[in-house]
């Protein structure tokens, strides 16, 4: 693969044109992802930017922004959401990132610790490249809490910290969460970022099935860290005791996720790089694009 992105860099070559910008777009069980390299931390962007790159329209178009960074010999996994704003991590992205670092040759195979701002993630990269992350401990964040729907309804819900906060309803049908064309609401007092917003449909003690809003872009066809809180939910509405595995069927796909006999969660599944090319910076600010908007 590295050749591969090699060769497709020299013949798009403006790389001395510093008004380009090299990208590589990625995803994971369709929850994609645009990748810039910025080891020397010379790229950042701004939030109005990230916007910008992630309309669907005027853009590239993407669920966020993985901008890799390299600090004290460790990678930093700069995890942006589709309208600008910061997340303390992102479970697909994570696996989109170490996918992207591993077929650039700069992981191998085995143990790697990747930061985020959530914390160190350790994530292991089997010989074929398909990898597993381990994104720690599920922590409650409230006793209560419920989450309402545009159309009304309220669903009783858990609240996750993945460290993402999540609000996870376990419901009878998927269909009961409505069409999602709005904004579920959630307590305020419980979370004062706002929340990734998990419907969870339990078919067996080892099978669930998701819908998710995420916050910063709206409904998704996956979420990483969101498919960890829906297992662990469903993990305690069913008993379960650790160590216990759940497939989590998401509309991009299916993903794996296991709890080990610490609690620690361990999130895997397929992480697909699709595309590169250059982004060219002025259009960043063209007038008409989302970032003038």
């Amino acid at each position: 693969m590295n050749d591969h992105v090699d060769a497709m860099s020299d013949a798009l070559n403006p790389k001395a044109d510093s008004a380009m910008l090299p990208f590589i777009k990625g995803h994971g069980t369709g929850n994609d992802f645009i990748i810039i390299d910025d080891l020397a931390e010379e790229h950042d962007l701004s939030p109005l930017q990230v916007a910008a790159l992630c309309d669907r329209r005027r853009g590239i178009g993407a669920d966020g922004v993985l901008r890799v960074i390299k600090q004290d010999d460790i990678f930093f996994m700069d995890y942006r959401n589709a309208d600008g704003s910061v997340a303390e991590t992102c479970g697909n992205g994570l696996r989109v990132f170490c996918t992207h670092l591993f077929h650039r040759g700069w992981l191998e195979s085995g143990e790697h610790i990747i930061g985020t701002r959530g914390g160190d993630v350790s994530v292991v990269i089997d010989s074929s490249g398909l990898i597993t992350v381990n994104m720690g401990v599920a922590k409650a964040l409230a006793s209560d809490c419920s989450v309402t729907i545009a159309e009304g309804r309220t669903f009783k819900s858990q609240a996750i910290s993945m460290p993402n906060p999540h609000c996870v309803a376990v419901v009878g049908s998927l269909a009961d969460a409505g069409a999602l064309v709005g904004k579920p609401s959630v307590p305020a007092d419980v979370f004062p970022s706002d929340a990734n917003i998990e419907f969870v449909q339990i078919h067996d003690r080892g099978h669930i099935t998701m819908r998710v809003w995420e916050r910063g872009v709206g409904e998704t066809l996956s979420c990483g860290s969101g498919a960890c809180a829906a297992a662990h939910a469903a993990a305690a509405h069913l008993d379960l005791s650790v160590p216990w595995a759940m497939r989590v069927d998401v509309p991009g796909g299916t993903l794996q996720v296991s709890c080990d006999r610490h609690s620690d969660l361990h999130l895997s599944g397929p992480a697909v790089l699709v595309a590169q090319g250059w982004i060219d910076r002025a259009a960043l600010s063209h007038p008409g694009s989302r970032a003038d908007s």
